[in-house]
């Protein structure tokens, strides 16, 4: 049998949003555990640059998602890496998370899963994913030193990966379903420095041809119809996120997009259960707001409780 815990706050996920909801919880002195399924950090340890979060004119991705831990854990945050969650079920009145050791009864819950990058949309994906198509430039990029590289994607995350490919890259080709790139002017660039770029423009990856190898890469420009062939060794996928939701998808208002519905406090339709960072539908997903969502997460899940405990007695 299970051991049941009853908990102040669950927060799930160990992004930014995460990671700052529980380092404010922690100080609220709330009894918190923090639930990961995958490596603690979020998309953030991916980066190969943060220019843009104060403080740090430059810091690695991976570097500042150390410092967000470090931090939690510091302050004595409870933080289970790939604690992964069996079922949840979510009540303004019951709170249950159960993983594959505990079933947590808690009084609150924040949910910052964050977002998982989008496949390449072709039948071949899954018999080719982790062996030439990848979606971390990081993790793989030097499987690729001296060969080519195709990059698919033109907005910051596809520009800032390519610009740090061009390191292995004999040619670098970023094919881009647009006529112009997304990615903020800056990022724009510092790729284009490079020489050993090119830009295949209204054009999408239709099929890869191979096994272990790539033969060929099949793709067709979106406005004309005409398809042609390119070759590259490696292909590395920047088209958007997926939002992590499917857990929560019977409990929580989930647009048709997958995000989830909450207001600026950060309150979903279930009492008790905030969203924070890129899971939550909103307007702009940086890490600066994802830092904002934990903030304001963490601090109505305070008062939530504080508010509960005092309608039962203290409890």
């Amino acid at each position: 049998m299970k051991e049941e815990k009853q908990i102040d706050l669950v927060i799930i996920g160990a992004g930014a949003a995460g990671l700052t909801a529980s380092i404010y919880a922690v100080r609220s002195k709330l009894d918190t555990i923090v639930l990961e399924d995958e490596l603690v950090g979020g998309q953030i340890k991916n980066s190969y640059s943060v220019e843009n979060f104060p403080g740090f004119d430059f810091i690695s991705g991976d570097e500042l998602a150390s410092k967000f831990e470090n931090h939690a854990l510091k302050l004595g945050v409870n933080i289970n890496e790939f604690g992964y969650i069996k079922s949840v079920n979510l009540t303004d009145h019951e709170k249950i998370i159960e993983t594959e050791d505990v079933i947590y009864k808690a009084k609150s819950v924040i949910i910052a899963t964050g977002a998982k990058p989008r496949e390449l949309p072709i039948e071949e994906e899954k018999a080719l994913h982790g062996k030439v198509i990848h979606y971390c430039e990081l993790c793989d990029g030097a499987l690729y030193d001296g060969k080519d590289i195709v990059v698919v994607g033109g907005g910051n995350s596809a520009i800032e990966a390519a610009t740090y490919l061009t390191r292995y890259a004999k040619k670098l080709t970023i094919v881009h379903q647009l006529d112009t790139l997304q990615a903020e002017k800056a990022n724009q660039e510092e790729l284009f420095k490079h020489e050993n770029v090119d830009i295949i423009w209204n054009s999408e990856i239709r099929h890869v041809v191979g096994d272990k190898n790539i033969e060929k890469i099949l793709i067709e420009n979106v406005k004309t119809g005409e398809q042609s062939e390119i070759h590259s060794d490696g292909i590395f996928v920047y088209i958007g996120y997926v939002p992590k939701t499917d857990l929560f998808k019977d409990y929580i208002n989930i647009n048709k997009w997958g995000y989830i519905e909450a207001n600026e406090n950060m309150e979903t339709n279930i009492k008790g259960v905030f969203a924070a960072g890129d899971v939550r539908n909103k307007q702009i997903r940086q890490l600066t707001t994802a830092v904002s969502d934990g903030t304001i997460a963490a601090l109505n899940a305070e008062k939530y409780i504080v508010e509960l405990n005092k309608n039962n007695g203290g409890r």
